[in-house]
């Protein structure tokens, strides 16, 4: 194998952030929540962002100013992308369906699928508020069938930022609140003495908001821990240069450590990717953030074949995979690790993230090789039951399960088997031991 690294981006051990730090500020912020509830979200959000209003629930009228705030053509643009993510979700609730089937003579054993009863969607604000995260949380939540959805977001310049609001609102969000940060993430999954808790919560955040959902997990639900925004680009030279590095600078803008990769079997190609990368950086106005990841996460990668860009493809494990290549289906049937694929020039993250249906909340650090992204399927619990037609057939399991619990040293559970055998079976089977085979 020739896999020749022209550019390398941060060590693992360079780019770790001060997890200890960020634990225990969280795992404070959480007990101090969890004991003062309301009061302590008030002095929190005062302290990390100077808001203090009476309720961080917005009213209905509070609500529509936002929704009156936006232009025509932007709501109208917020109503199609709802729509888009809207139509796909509906697609894939569709295909998660209730089952029943009788395994065994008088044997039925099914699942239902049902949703959860109370999730939070979480819409981060910071550099960029992100509007479409509202429209992959609460409309996919919706969609669903979840029947209480909350949704928060941080104050914009001292006031909550109407797009974000108007896009909960419009997805289906039964309460909106303008709070945002670990104190945010704290109320809605422990309830506080205004806000009656969740069952799950999801969406992106920043460091502390992640740790907080991992902190969280087990008492609630959550999609994922979402890390640092990523992409990477797999191209051939039937894409020029122009193309590769508009796309990667295009997710290096979201901060100062979004890993950006090219992968290629063509050195042109890559080298001069690099060279237009340094070009448009002189004219992007993101510049400043997406020149800091490129220089300290942004990675070019050159090998032989195919078989090795698949191979380098799955061992980065990318949230975001764009492939510009002569044969995208070729990654599509071979890939096993990345958050979502982009499959040819005509299509681009940006879609992704922002209008085309798919969800943009996807697995980062290397989570795509044991998980897939935000989906309806996420807000779903599949629950399975069984029932027992017959004499013959409680009588018939309960012979195998007896045996089985006697094999394991469980006595009781073994009687339960037994009582079946006894009374459906009208066998003299003695208290503690076996159905003989």
């Amino acid at each position: 194998m020739a896999i020749q690294y022209l550019k390398h981006g941060r060590s693992a051990e360079q780019s770790s952030q001060d997890a200890d730090k960020v634990r225990d500020t969280v795992t404070g912020i959480l007990a101090d929540v969890a004991k003062r509830g309301d009061e302590a979200v008030a002095e929190l959000s005062k302290k990390f962002d100077d808001w203090s209003p009476e309720s961080f629930r917005l009213s209905e009228d509070e609500i529509a100013a936002c929704v009156r705030a936006l232009s025509p053509g932007q709501l109208e643009d917020v109503k199609f992308a709802q729509a888009q993510v809207r139509n796909f979700a509906r697609a894939q609730r569709e295909s998660i369906r209730d089952i029943e089937v009788e395994t065994l003579p008088g044997v039925v054993l099914g699942h239902k699928n049902m949703p959860v009863d109370s999730v939070a969607c979480y819409v981060p604000g910071g550099k960029f508020p992100l509007v479409a995260s509202a429209h992959m949380s609460v409309v996919t939540a919706d969609v669903a069938g979840v029947p209480r959805i909350i949704a928060a977001s941080p104050p914009v310049q001292g006031r909550p930022n109407p797009a974000i609001v108007t896009a909960m609102h419009l997805g289906g969000a039964d309460e909106i609140y303008t709070f945002g940060g670990v104190q945010a993430i704290a109320a809605m999954a422990l309830g506080t003495q205004t806000i009656q808790p969740v069952s799950m919560v999801v969406g992106p955040g920043n460091a502390y908001v992640a740790e907080a959902k991992r902190q969280l997990f087990g008492r609630i639900g959550i999609d994922l821990i979402a890390g640092p925004s990523e992409t990477l680009i797999i191209a051939d030279d039937s894409v020029d240069a122009e193309m590769c590095a508009t796309d990667l600078l295009g997710q290096a803008e979201h901060g100062f450590n979004t890993p950006a990769i090219l992968l290629t079997n063509s050195m042109k190609l890559a080298q001069d990717t690099i060279a237009e990368v340094e070009r448009i950086l002189t004219i992007l106005p993101t510049a400043n953030t997406a020149g800091v990841s490129w220089r300290d996460f942004g990675a070019v990668i050159v090998t032989d074949t195919l078989d090795e860009m698949v191979e380098e493809a799955d061992r980065i494990a990318s949230e975001h995979v764009q492939v510009m290549t002569r044969d995208p289906d070729y990654f599509l049937n071979r890939m096993k690790n990345y958050g979502a694929l982009f499959l040819g020039p005509r299509t681009n993250v940006a879609f992704g993230d922002k209008v085309i249906g798919t969800n943009h909340t996807l697995p980062t650090g290397k989570a795509a090789r044991y998980t897939g992204g935000l989906w309806v399927g996420k807000f779903i619990k599949t629950c399975t039951y069984q029932r027992v037609l017959t004499d013959e057939a409680s009588a018939m399991i309960g012979s195998y399960c007896s045996r089985l619990c006697a094999l394991e040293g469980m006595i009781a559970h073994g009687e339960q088997a037994n009582l079946r055998v006894r009374r459906y079976g009208n066998r003299d089977v003695p208290y503690g031991t076996a159905v003989p085979a």
